[in-house]
């Protein structure tokens, strides 16, 4: 028997209900779904799709989401990180297993052989029914990782595979979808009615249906810094998510800094700066405003090294992001390149 998992091609979610408003009979406390640390290992890049039109916004009326998104993506930083150590999946609720599948080789990037997973969008995966009309599905798992099988029960918390790259997707990560009486819900503002959202929603009386362990480590960010590091020369996004960045030597080439970032509004300001062991700066650079919201973003700055080679000391980079009149994120980071090893 083919057990099949609900895709979730954007052009296939118009036949599934969006959002459900109602008071439940019996409401569901959801586990968080990852064995990782919130926000070293593992971060929220995606949220339901609030807006039913054309558009997009998350259940604050925020832009981290995109058109017809179903579910919350919880991701693990790097492809490099999530083969070396996988983020383990936990189920959200105690229930029993309806179905799953698991034999879709991991590795896919959107855009390459689309083809290949048409009606599979989801992945391997699973779907779990709990009580009272509720059920989760989990999507993008690593392939022959499930330890669980339909008609299998589970308890809340309870190891059910890892995180993948398999389905339509193009970083690894835990797509997760609730829903109830077959309708989805946003487990962040299960209140919402269609096609709404609500600024007001980061208030702490604000319901929602994450256990208070969960929602603890749930707080909603205003953008994250994913990476941040230097290199010996440019550097491409497929270098950081595959951990092929080459740390700069002693006698490196050049000397360059860089920072990846999730969760950018339109108008936000990036600026990146390379400073030497006497605090002039080597390098800058200052993005424009962002004319729309983006779900990442990469940027570097650095210098070729002198004739004379590296001063000893330490250099230092720092990433700015200014949102409006405000610093939305920043950090510093250093090296010391007579210290470093290629």
């Amino acid at each position: 028997m083919t057990l099949r998992l609900l895709s979730l091609r954007p052009t296939h979610l118009a036949l599934l209900p969006l959002l459900a408003s109602a008071a439940y009979a019996e409401e569901i406390r959801l586990h968080f779904p990852l064995a990782c640390v919130p926000g070293q290992t593992c971060f929220v890049q995606h949220y339901v799709d609030q807006d039913s039109g054309p558009g997009a916004r998350d259940y604050t009326c925020g832009s981290r989401t995109y058109d017809k998104h179903n579910g919350t993506d919880f991701r693990i930083r790097t492809g490099a990180e999530a083969k070396e150590e996988p983020g383990t999946v936990l189920a959200v609720a105690a229930g029993r297993v309806l179905r799953g599948r698991s034999d879709m080789a991991d590795g896919r990037e959107r855009g390459s052989d689309a083809a290949a997973v048409k009606g599979q969008e989801c992945g391997n995966g699973l779907v779990i029914a709990h009580d009272d009309g509720w059920e989760s599905q989990y999507c993008h798992m690593a392939r022959a990782s499930l330890r669980v099988r339909p008609g299998d029960t589970v308890s809340a918390g309870q190891p059910i595979g890892q995180v993948g790259l398999s389905g339509e997707t193009e970083f690894p990560h835990l797509h997760l979808t609730l829903r109830h009486g077959g309708k989805v819900i946003d487990p962040f503002a299960p209140d919402a009615t269609e096609g709404t959202c609500d600024p007001g929603a980061l208030a702490p009386a604000r319901r929602t249906l994450w256990s208070p362990e969960a929602q603890a480590l749930l707080a909603y960010r205003a953008g994250t810094i994913l990476n941040a590091g230097f290199a010996d020369g440019p550097v491409a996004m497929q270098a950081v998510e595959s951990g092929a960045v080459h740390a700069p030597g002693p006698d490196a080439a050049a000397l360059v800094a860089y920072v990846r970032v999730i969760g950018l509004d339109a108008g936000d300001v990036q600026s990146l700066t390379l400073a030497g062991p006497d605090g002039r700066t080597l390098a800058e650079r200052v993005e424009p405003a962002l004319e729309r919201s983006r779900a990442q973003s990469l940027l570097f700055a650095g210098r070729k090294r002198p004739p004379e080679g590296w001063p000893p000391g330490r250099y230092t980079a720092r990433f700015t992001l200014r949102r409006g009149a405000a610093v939305a994120l920043e950090r510093d980071w250093t090296i010391e390149p007579a210290q470093a090893r290629p």
